[in-house]
């Protein structure tokens, strides 16, 4: 304003095209217009706030086999363009019968772990019984939920897989169950397989071919068959995706591959996995 308490004095014209450009700004609209503020505006950078590179989780995949499920993830963890760390975990073994996998900040998602762990261990150890399947998926879905601000902030983001073996299944039934979660913590059943992470874009279809027109489908392969399928899948995320590791033959670093089944979470060794690896790569030696 002026001193006689009215805005500068411009052609009509210009004045409506300054207002215009500040519609729904009314301090930058007073800037504009020489309004002698009283406090200063945060200037663009520090709006934005400091850049700080977290990392981040890439390529997870679970399949529903014949004896119950298999969870696989790659190991590396990147922050921006930066490799961070090429031995990460993202495959968790939350209790006896069930396994996260995680996707996003590996910091965020530890400590869901850690907290889903500890839940599911009070309810059996103060209720003397095993927490129920619902029990269990809601229990992660608030986990998520409160992680909500950090994910809307772009720095906790966690996108998990959680799969489990439903013990109350007959024993002719495959018990294994994969369950999708969303940022909000909505989870959803998918029957034979899920995948998550930055390099899931790349073997979703795959997957999706593999369980209705495959050869041998994903619901009927054997461990040793599931286990060459999936190594051959994170191989192919990682050759398009750069935030996914494959396997490092130089320094023997596999993916983290578990099986949930009627008896339990088990790991899948080393050793079996570079044996499933000549196999699934056969033109490597050649």
């Amino acid at each position: 304003m002026n001193d006689k308490g009215g805005f500068p004095k411009e052609s009509g014209k210009f004045a409506l095209q300054g207002v215009m450009n500040h519609k729904g700004d009314f301090l930058n609209l007073l800037k504009h217009a020489n309004y002698p503020l009283k406090i200063d505006l945060p200037s663009e950078t520090a709006q934005r706030g400091t850049d700080i590179e977290i990392a981040h989780s890439t390529t997870v995949v679970a399949v529903r086999y014949r004896d119950g499920v298999m969870i696989a993830g790659d190991r590396r963890a990147t922050a921006g363009t930066s490799v961070i760390y090429d031995r990460a975990e993202k495959v968790l073994q939350i209790d006896g019968h069930s396994v996260l996998a995680i996707s996003g900040s590996p910091a965020i998602a530890y400590e869901i772990a850690r907290m889903l762990e500890h839940s599911f261990q009070y309810f059996r150890r103060s209720q003397l019984q095993e927490l129920s399947l619902e029990g269990k998926l809601r229990m992660l879905s608030r986990l998520i939920r409160e992680n909500l601000p950090m994910a809307l902030q772009g720095i906790g983001g966690v996108i998990p897989i959680f799969s489990l073996y439903d013990l109350s299944a007959a024993d002719d039934q495959n018990g294994g169950k994969i369950f999708f979660y969303d940022a909000l913590g909505a989870h959803f059943e998918n029957v034979n397989f899920a995948t998550t992470g930055s390099g899931s874009i790349w073997i979703r279809g795959v997957l999706r071919y593999l369980s209705r027109f495959g050869d041998t489908r994903l619901q009927e392969m054997d461990e040793r068959q599931a286990t060459v399928t999936i190594l051959r899948l994170l191989d192919t995320a990682s050759e398009y995706d750069a935030a996914t590791s494959g396997y490092n033959a130089r320094a023997q670093i596999f993916p983290n591959i578990k099986t949930v089944t009627r008896i339990g979470v088990e790991d899948i060794s080393d050793d079996e996995l570079e044996s499933c690896y000549a196999e699934a790569q056969p033109d490597a030696e050649e």
